[in-house]
């Protein structure tokens, strides 16, 4: 049965594309979906649970691993000091087991998840690169209507320009329009990627 055949999803595009929306829309309504759990050093807030919300780590432990070559991507959040990452068993244990998976990260960590891919065969026969375009015009729109401040907008306007400059190495490019049109465009590529690795 082509359900039964995992894919991972990674996702990017930037600030007010809906990519987290669309994650959790897989997760919440497709059965066998699960949202890749990542790591981080900074401190659980109330209420998140460890290997639930994220891997929590001391920055020590983080460093080992990243040392150990463990992370398929990582990078520091400058803004809070923090470090967060993607360990590649809690991505390849699950895909291994037959679990989909998806995730949402920037554009350099969609780089480090192409460069494992090219270092590992389950990766690189289960994974699809998902861009989530949206015009500069209709960007600023969706971050005036979160209320984000001129200045917030002003440099998250710039990361997207940067960002839309990477789309031509993504397998797929869903042009945002609204919400439903967005999550059924990444049904279809769902299919697509699973008919890639196998499935009927």
């Amino acid at each position: 049965m082509s359900d039964m055949t995992p894919v991972l999803l990674v996702l990017a595009g930037p600030a007010g594309s809906g990519k987290t929306t669309l994650c959790e829309r897989m997760v919440a309504e497709v059965p066998g979906f699960e949202r890749i759990v990542t790591t981080t050093t900074r401190a659980p807030r109330p209420g998140e649970v460890d290997g639930v919300h994220y891997h929590f780590l001391t920055p020590e432990t983080f460093d080992a691993k990243v040392a150990a070559g463990e992370f398929l991507e990582w990078a520091w959040v400058h803004k809070t000091g923090n470090r967060y990452g993607t360990l590649a068993s809690s991505v390849l244990d699950p895909l291994a087991a037959g679990r989909s998976l998806i995730i949402n990260v920037d554009v350099q960590g969609v780089e480090s998840f192409r460069k494992a891919a090219r270092a590992n065969p389950l990766l690189a026969k289960h994974m699809g690169t998902v861009f989530i375009s949206v015009s500069i015009p209709e960007l600023r729109m969706r971050l005036q209507g979160r209320g984000e401040t001129e200045t917030e907008i002003a440099h998250r306007m710039e990361t997207a320009e940067r960002e839309l400059l990477e789309i031509g190495k993504f397998d797929f490019v869903v042009d945002s329009s609204d919400r439903d049109d967005d999550f059924e465009e990444l049904l279809a590529i769902w299919r697509q990627v699973q008919a890639k690795t196998g499935g009927k």
